[in-house]
């Protein structure tokens, strides 16, 4: 299995404009190329699509800030017959 799950403090601007960007890539409808934290992934979504949306929010009695997110999530099949074909191919960002 392979997995890319980083994260990064960025702005709201620069978080935008990286969404934007990356639904331009699965709108063009060939390989949607995922960067963040130095690593780098090529995927090539198939039809169709299950998109999960998730907004949550964690408090306990006592805190004084609640932790809120929001997780987008993209899930489709492709063929793969071997463990290779069926593992994410994650390397280097290229600078």
């Amino acid at each position: 299995m392979g997995e890319l799950e980083t994260e990064a403090e960025k702005t709201r601007s620069e978080i935008a404009s990286y969404l934007r960007e990356f639904a331009d890539q699965l709108d063009s409808g060939g390989d949607v190329t995922l960067e963040l934290g130095g690593q780098r992934v090529e995927l090539t979504p198939t039809n169709p699509v299950t998109f999960k949306l998730e907004g949550e929010s964690d408090w306990a009695e006592g805190d004084t800030e609640a932790k809120q997110s929001i997780e987008f999530e993209l899930v489709w099949w492709r063929d793969a017959q071997t463990p290779e074909e069926g593992t994410l191919d994650i390397s280097p960002k290229e600078e």
